[in-house]
Formats: structure tokens, sequence, C-alpha cells
């Protein structure tokens, strides 16, 4: 079976939408860490007012 034909520009296009991939999953587990922080402090602040 041969391979498909990729033209530089296609293989640009592919590295550059893969970038923009990464890049939007990086924002997306920044936002995530936060979040597990965020509940964290409230779990803390939780157990804490219960003692």
């Amino acid at each position: 079976m041969p391979y498909p034909k990729y033209t530089k520009a296609d293989l640009e296009k592919i590295v550059y939408t893969q970038l923009d991939n990464l890049n939007a999953i990086h924002d997306l587990l920044r936002i995530m860490k936060l979040q597990n922080e965020l509940i964290e402090n409230a779990n803390k602040k939780l157990k804490d007012e219960g003692n």
C-alpha cells in the first residue's frame, strides 16, 4: 500500500495544527491544576472547621 504524498505546505499545516492542540492541552492542564489547588484548599478549610 503506497504512502500518501504530502507537500511541505501540508506537513507545515499538520505540524502547526498539532502545536495549536498541544498549546490548548497545556492551557487545560494549567486550569485543572489551579482547580485542584482550589479544591484542596477548600477541603483543608472544611476539615479544619470540622475539628
